[in-house]
């Protein structure tokens, strides 16, 4: 089993210098807007991720007046225990450790503690666009498989050089054919290799994220899904040679897999256009759901579970049947934040589990 034992932030967002020991596996929470809950799941996702699940840029995260943050997990992972360090310098320099060895590629820390967030914002994955549900299939890939990692890093370093000379060729007059053959030789290779990851794994992804929604909202409503690529027509390589004059005039790789996405409908109509806001926050807890099945599987224990301010527009039964799942039929460790104490702790009393409630 995986668990946070104590989290250690120094200059971290709005909090100066504070601990926290977690007791229970079930941790509650709650505190007023403001008082700095959805910033201690963020610096619980930075020791899991080595970065911010809220904010692009670290230095969007020391506290202001101050210069740098430290944050310091102690975790258990298999029963042994394993401190975990993330640093950012004064020099704007990150440094991250487990048990004093530090990293020389921040890339290698993922995946050792799997975690999966759920937040307010989240519901851009469902009423966003391509690149949201793109995002949340490569983090849940890249925590289970390195090389499906490596491979995203390489296409994406290839594609921003392949989109930066197809656009010295619009502004110079000159081309350089040569140069974008190799830089297509190499964004097809990694692009058929994410490619095959991802269809292969919607196959059985898909239909778990249905029979949850059904479980949450226990209503018959037919959601479906379906994985959405050019390459199910045509090979990365062959999109890239009929395209390339396309991609002359736009400046930009307008084919690929960096285009791929969810398709949602809810009956016959796109999901996002029809569904409520109850069906719209059950399919993402869904999807979340689906991804911790996912890393238990892959990782033999249950990934951390951060709930970040869930319990808004979601009737009883809706939070009832969310609860029930992450709390009494998950084995892993839960976080869950809510501006109402006595709410919070009336629904946990009622799955009758044990918790430890932190007032902020």
């Amino acid at each position: 089993m995986l668990q946070l034992l104590q989290i250690t932030l120094y200059q971290f967002k709005n909090y100066r210098s504070s601990s926290f020991d977690f007791g229970e596996r079930i941790v509650g929470i709650c505190g007023k807007n403001g008082v700095g809950k959805t910033n201690l799941l963020d610096a619980i996702h930075y020791l899991c991720f080595t970065k911010s699940y809220f904010t692009r840029h670290d230095n969007q995260n020391v506290q202001h007046g101050s210069d740098g943050f430290r944050l310091e997990g102690r975790f258990a992972l298999y029963d042994k225990p394993e401190k975990t360090v993330c640093i950012l310098r004064e020099t704007g320099k990150k440094e991250f450790s487990v048990n004093d060895a530090p990293y020389d590629k921040f890339s290698k820390h993922i995946g050792r503690y799997p975690c999966v967030v759920i937040a307010p914002d989240d519901a851009e994955l469902i009423t966003g666009d391509s690149k949201e549900r793109r995002i949340f299939i490569d983090a849940l890939l890249s925590q289970v498989d390195e090389e499906y990692l490596r491979q995203l890093i390489t296409y994406k370093k290839v594609l921003d050089q392949r989109n930066s000379l197809l656009k010295s060729f619009a502004e110079t007059g000159k081309t350089d054919l040569a140069l974008l053959d190799v830089l297509d030789e190499q964004l097809a290779k990694a692009g058929v290799y994410i490619f095959e990851k991802r269809k292969f794994f919607m196959v059985s992804f898909l239909p778990v994220v249905k029979r949850l929604y059904q479980d949450i909202s226990r209503q018959p409503e037919d959601v479906n899904l379906f994985y959405e690529s050019e390459l199910l027509q045509a090979t990365m390589a062959e999109l890239l040679k009929i395209n390339r004059q396309k991609d002359g005039f736009a400046q930009r790789t307008t084919s690929g897999i960096h285009r791929d996405d969810l398709d949602m409908h809810l009956g016959s109509q796109p999901f996002k256009n029809v569904a409520s806001q109850g069906q719209r926050k059950s399919l993402l807890f869904s999807l979340k759901l689906a991804e911790m099945e996912v890393l238990k599987k892959e990782k033999g224990f249950a990934p951390l579970l951060l709930l970040d301010d869930v319990f808004e527009k979601l009737d009883e039964e809706r939070v009832n049947n969310l609860l029930n799942k992450v709390c009494v039929e998950n084995d892993g460790q839960v976080f869950i934040t809510d501006t109402n104490g006595e709410r919070l702790s009336s629904h946990l009393e009622q799955l009758k589990v044990k918790y430890h409630l932190i007032s902020l």
